[in-house]
């Protein structure tokens, strides 16, 4: 079954002219955590085509661009993302030989290799995140009561088919009449599993948001865009940033359905080119290569879109 065209677009809710407030610099970094995110699930994918790794993965190629902005400002928040969180595990500095050992069922992974890809329970090595077993859109209440109970600034990741639960909407209300110190994070791929947003429902989660007292954002993963409205929202009410990605995998596999609507990895390449930074561009996705060839113990070459 092949999922539907995706009619959205790469820039949606891009303000123009933030090139001119985030530098070149700001870039290469996103760019570096997304590089050791896509080259490691390169090596995912190799390991479920040989049958090293035998049960249903989550990959986060397509998505990175979120974790990787959300941790240069995040890192120190209680953190609690859902299933795809390889990404998160990575951007926050967890350890990639753990991740590994998880997804192949090793007792040094981050569950003791009892977890897999779907429920990693990644509080350790200093991190605030806190694991996800599975429940759609079960991290939010988790979330919302952990704002409360602690009163620490709080990061909840979810997709856009968890904020159909209804607990979900119920949470973000509680939320915000309690005005408590949590950012909700929508990654919306625009599916769940294979069904489009707009067979699903008729209304928008930014929309519900704004209507309970939240302030909500929605936009494209630009990574400048993402930061900016991050940055752009009052304190005094909890946040909700609806971001625009393109799933590059199967919802749970690796395989592929088609050619996304755009690839922010490449983007944001070709961008670092046009900007006349090409070699350090380069170094920093070679550098990355090289870390998790050695992750994997094997050589790992990224397909380039459209190749």
């Amino acid at each position: 079954m092949k999922i539907p065209i995706d009619k959205r677009k790469h820039d949606f809710n891009v303000p123009a002219d933030l090139d001119k407030v985030y530098s070149s610099n700001f870039l290469l970094n996103i760019f570096e955590n997304m590089a050791r995110v896509r080259y490691f699930e390169l090596g995912v994918i190799d390991a479920v085509n040989s049958k090293k790794i035998n049960y249903p993965v989550y990959l986060s190629s397509g998505q990175e661009a979120v974790a990787a902005v959300l941790s240069t400002k995040m890192r120190h928040y209680l953190t609690f993302p859902q299933h795809r969180a390889h990404d998160i595990y990575l951007s926050w500095g967890g350890s990639p030989e753990k991740l590994r050992d998880e997804l192949l069922g090793l007792p040094n992974g981050t569950s003791e290799g009892k977890a897999g890809s779907n429920c990693l329970q990644l509080h350790q090595d200093n991190m605030n995140i806190y694991g996800h077993h599975g429940l759609i859109g079960e991290n939010v209440p988790q979330a919302v009561g952990a704002a409360l109970g602690s009163s620490k600034p709080t990061v909840c990741i979810f997709g856009d088919g968890a904020v159909e639960e209804d607990y979900v909407l119920a949470a973000m209300g509680f939320a915000a009449s309690q005005k408590l110190p949590i950012i909700f994070i929508c990654i919306d791929n625009n599916l769940s599993i294979l069904t489009p947003v707009e067979v699903r429902r008729t209304w928008k989660v930014v929309d519900i948001a704004r209507g309970f007292g939240l302030n909500a954002y929605e936009c494209a993963d630009d990574p400048r865009a993402i930061a900016h409205y991050l940055s752009s929202a009052p304190d005094d009410k909890p946040l909700l940033i609806n971001i625009h990605v393109c799933r590059e995998y199967w919802h749970a596999g690796v395989g592929v359905d088609g050619v996304p609507a755009w690839d922010r990895f490449n983007m944001i390449r070709n961008e670092l080119v046009d900007l006349g930074i090409e070699k350090e561009a380069k170094k920093i996705e070679k550098n990355a290569q090289l870390e998790m060839e050695e992750v994997w113990n094997k050589p790992l070459l990224l397909k380039q879109l459209g190749s």
